[in-house]
This record gives C-alpha cells, sequence and structure tokens, in this order.
C-alpha cells in the first residue's frame, strides 16, 4: 500500500475519532469496513510523529444506561461502556507517548457526537499554538462529521481524509460530505494522496 502523506506540520492536529472496538466487525455497533481505516491511520500517525503534529486520539466513554441506547429509548445498541472490552481502541492502532486523550458522553443524560462539546478540546489546540485539523476515525456521518463542523465552526482549518474513515451508511457518508464541505470542511478524496495541503490551502 502507499503510505499516505499530508505534508503535516508542528502546528497541526490529528484527530483519531473512536476507533474503539464496538465500532470494528464483531462489535456493537461495527461499522460496515471500519478495519480498512487502521493501517492508513497507522501510516499518518507515522508522519505525524516525524513531524511533531500533535496527535488527539478521542473515544465514546459511556455509562451503561447512556440516553442513546435503545434501552434508555435512543437510536443505538448499547455501546463503548466504559471499562468493557469494546470500549477499547483497536488493538492495531498504534498510539504513541504523547497523544492527548478526549473522553465524550461520558454522562448519561447527554448525547455528544463531536469532540468539540462539551470538551475541553478547543483551548488545548488554541494553546498548543495548532491552526489546522485533520480529522480521521469512525464513523464518518456521526462524530467525525459532527467533530470536523465544530473544528471548522470554532475557526480550525479543517480536513477530513476520507482514506481513513468510514460510514455507517454510503447515504449517510454522502450526505455527511455535502454537510462537512458546506460547513467549509476540506473532504480530502484518496485519489488526491500525496496531498500538498500548503497548496491547496492557497488556492
Amino acid at each position: 500500500m502507499t503510505k499516505e502523506k499530508i505534508g503535516l506540520r508542528s502546528t497541526d492536529a490529528l484527530l483519531i475519532v473512536d476507533l474503539q472496538l464496538d465500532f470494528f466487525a464483531g462489535g456493537k455497533l461495527a461499522v460496515p469496513r471500519a478495519e480498512e481505516v487502521i493501517p492508513v491511520v497507522n501510516d499518518l500517525v507515522d508522519e505525524a510523529r516525524k513531524s511533531g503534529t500533535q496527535i488527539i486520539v478521542s473515544r465514546d466513554w459511556h455509562p451503561p444506561d447512556h440516553m442513546s441506547f435503545t434501552a434508555q429509548g435512543g437510536d443505538w445498541p448499547q455501546h463503548c461502556v466504559r471499562g468493557t472490552k469494546g470500549a477499547e481502541f483497536h488493538p492495531a492502532l498504534r498510539l504513541p507517548p504523547g497523544a492527548l486523550f478526549v473522553s465524550k458522553a461520558k454522562r448519561a443524560e447527554r448525547e455528544q457526537y463531536s469532540d468539540f462539546d462539551g470538551t475541553s478540546l478547543a483551548e488545548e489546540l488554541r494553546r498548543r499554538a495548532i491552526d489546522r485539523v485533520f480529522i480521521v476515525g469512525l464513523a464518518e456521518d456521526f462524530c467525525v462529521k459532527s467533530s470536523a463542523i465544530d473544528a471548522a465552526r470554532l475557526g480550525f482549518e479543517t480536513h477530513v481524509l476520507r482514506a481513513a474513515t468510514r460510514p455507517v451508511t454510503p447515504e449517510g457518508g454522502e450526505k455527511a460530505r455535502t454537510e462537512m464541505c458546506a460547513a467549509g470542511v476540506t473532504v480530502i478524496e484518496p485519489s488526491c494522496f500525496p496531498y500538498d495541503v500548503d497548496h491547496i490551502s492557497r488556492t
């Protein structure tokens, strides 16, 4: 496989969204073809380490009675309950020392799709003088989309890498990409690698 390169720099953040076992094959809420993103994300992690890019890793960290679960009247089967196997990160994901972790949806009465909703992530990025955010992970039409739209709204130059995300449904993915682009997010197609972000940003 060709290594994915996006020209990361030290003022960028690579945001890895919810690569937890419940979203992979055999999990409580498996996303189709989710396994395909792991080697791509690992390549990007390698690039980020070499360029001094801040790596941020988010996770759903639900209580067992979270409002999003069907038993509580929500839309989803119980998943990513804190302390369970399904809430663990995929074992093939290579997370380096120095990564920052964001836990969301920790309160039973509050849904949080976005990594920026009710967390201090935006403040932490600003404190580190980060101006561009590259988002990968699961699922494209829910937490990736919501995180990307919030990042753009908060003033960060925001990119989503399609090679490193998958939607719950193809229709949901198409709708998510339309919504992200409308919000000012750049959706990078797999065919665009190697990707000259600086060139694209100036045009």
